[in-house]
């Protein structure tokens, strides 16, 4: 603890830190929430609790983010709040576990099966958490559990609803199959839809990832606040003096972009690198300099997306051009740490296989096995997406939300937002290091909110002060702070 590496969260219980950590930073405590409650949970109750229904469907689907207040039954619960860090805190109920057979574990927690979590969902979490609760639909393989407990908990109402909520997203035989079988079994089953406006997407056949189809309804929900605050797409610009443009951006956006990561990079930095003057088999400072090897590869990366942004100016898909050569960006951007033995080469292949967290956010990033079904998704519905604004805006977006790689997510993001900002005729955009709080809280507001109009403004605004031609400073040394 004098050294930084653990924290008391209350006497007796503790969770991992890292020494730089600052007193009062979240980090630590929302990267370690989950296993502290389920360890805790076990700890003051044994075998003897269950997280509750809607908590349990989050889960169910991926969603990570730490609620406010986790809601637990427990057979021997207190009946009153337990307080956590950060405004979190939980409340176990003394009430009735459900059957063994409604109940399972998920990485140590203690929670429904998701056909009993649907059953026991109160109605209004499909008006409250409707792109959840689709999701969770859409991924259920077969109808028999879930008939099996609205029969056998006597949930006539529920069946009504949940009929409803099957037949409109698609899955029109699960509504007939839970409408039949509570018919037989003496029920009076009123169909209707839970949910206050239509699907947008329909889920025929067999289940979908949660994953996959929360991205599609989200895309869908999203885009229309996209279209609503981001400026008309420009003519195709010529491509000579467009990419002309681009490298003559490229000082300022190394300075910001990287500083924005917590690199101390300067002019003569970023000049040395693009001159060439960089040569880490002679010039040891080269070799260690973390903040050398991210500008050397900063560069590289840069004249990748640089060739990425000519063919879409020559008339190819930039959602397309954006899925075969992201790789190679990322590629480009840590290559310098592989030769300088700062990192293994098999880091270079492609997405993490590990866990990863946001400093300072409450949004925590899919697991690695999701990033495998979600980014083969993301790019189809980026090259699928006929509006250029909602390219830039949801292409940068939900690629850091989904967070594919343990390092350099958010450079690659900017890279690929620019990308579709070419695509749509406008100016190389910045997003400035004296901006960041209000682009990293735009961010954080559309990852854990589902509200991505404070992101489209920041966007927009920094979009027209490119098209301005407004001077953005540039100093010495950028901010010491990672995200």
């Amino acid at each position: 603890m004098r050294n930084g590496f653990l924290r008391e969260v209350f006497k007796g219980w503790y969770i991992p830190t890292r020494p730089e950590e600052t007193p009062g930073e979240s980090t630590a405590w929302y990267a370690a929430y989950w296993p502290f409650a389920a360890q805790y949970l076990e700890h003051r109750f044994g075998e003897r609790w269950c997280l509750g229904a809607e908590q349990s469907l989050l889960l169910h689907v991926g969603e990570r983010s730490p609620p406010p207040q986790l809601l637990v039954r427990a057979a021997t619960g207190s009946n009153k709040p337990t307080p956590w860090p950060h405004g979190t805190s939980v409340f176990d109920s003394r009430l009735k576990l459900p059957e063994v057979s409604q109940r399972t574990q998920l990485e140590g927690l203690r929670i429904y099966t998701l056909s009993a979590a649907l059953v026991h969902c109160p109605r209004g979490t499909f008006l409250d958490k409707p792109i959840e609760m689709r999701a969770a639909l859409a991924m259920l393989p077969d109808a028999t559990d879930l008939v099996r407990h609205v029969l056998d908990d006597g949930k006539s109402a529920a069946a009504g609803w949940l009929a409803g909520a099957f037949r409109s997203i698609g899955r029109a035989e699960i509504a007939e199959r839970i409408r039949d079988a509570g018919r037989s079994a003496g029920f009076t089953v009123r169909k209707e839809d839970p949910f206050a406006t239509p699907s947008a997407l329909q889920f025929v056949g067999r289940p979908v990832s949660p994953y996959v189809s929360r991205l599609q309804m989200q895309w869908q929900a999203l885009r229309t606040q996209v279209l609503e605050h981001f400026p008309a797409p420009l003519a195709r610009p010529d491509k000579a003096s467009y990419l002309q443009a681009v490298q003559d951006a490229y000082k300022a956006d190394a300075y910001h972009s990287l500083s924005i990561e917590g690199y101390q990079v300067s002019d003569a930095l970023i000049e040395r690198v693009r001159t060439g003057d960089w040569n880490p088999e002679r010039n040891v400072e080269d070799r260690r300099n973390r903040n050398a090897l991210a500008a050397r590869g900063y560069w590289q990366s840069f004249q990748r997306v640089a060739a990425s942004i000519e063919r879409v100016l020559e008339g190819a898909n930039a959602g397309e051009i954006a899925d075969r050569d992201h790789q190679s960006w990322y590629q480009e951007l840590f290559g310098p740490w592989a030769v300088a033995g700062s990192l293994n080469p098999g880091d270079l292949a492609g997405y993490r296989n590990g866990p990863v967290y946001i400093r300072r956010s409450l949004h925590v990033p899919p697991p690695h096995e999701a990033v495998r079904d979600m980014l083969p998704e993301f790019f189809a519905l980026l090259g699928a997406e006929p509006k250029p604004a909602v390219r830039v805006v949801l292409g940068h977006f939900f690629f850091v939300y989904a967070h594919p790689y343990f390092d350099g997510n958010g450079r690659v993001g900017r890279f690929l937002m620019n990308l579709m900002v070419a695509a749509g005729g406008w100016r190389w955009t910045l997003v400035t290091v004296q901006t960041r709080a209000a682009y990293m809280s735009a961010l954080e507001r559309a990852s854990v909110h589902h509200d991505i109009v404070p992101f489209t403004r920041y966007l927009a605004d920094r979009l027209e002060e490119s098209a301005r031609g407004i001077a953005v400073p540039v100093h010495a040394t950028g901010e010491a702070d990672r995200p």
